[in-house]
């Protein structure tokens, strides 16, 4: 019995969300405000929203994590940059 290109790519999808849960689950419970200090004092209710942010996005936080950024990232768009411009 050959294993199809489809089974396989399920196969990975399982094995990244599984990994994500593995990892979210202490991000969510301890790890939250070492990235963001603001985070440290969140609620019950906002660790049960940024869950499923953080199974997907495991591999950007746990790399945030692992390089000690303390630090939200800053947001770097058109609008933003065209305010900072005017305001100085």
């Amino acid at each position: 019995m050959s294993v199809t290109a489809a089974t396989w790519l399920v196969w990975l999808g399982a094995a990244y969300l599984l990994v994500g849960v593995v990892f979210a689950i202490p991000f969510v419970l301890r790890w939250t405000g070492r990235i963001d200090p603001v985070a440290r004092e969140g609620t019950w209710g906002f660790r049960i929203l940024i869950f499923p942010g953080a199974v997907a996005l495991w591999p950007m936080l746990a790399t945030r994590l692992l390089q000690g950024i303390t630090t939200p990232p800053e947001e770097r768009s058109a609008h933003v940059l065209a305010a900072r411009g005017r305001s100085k």
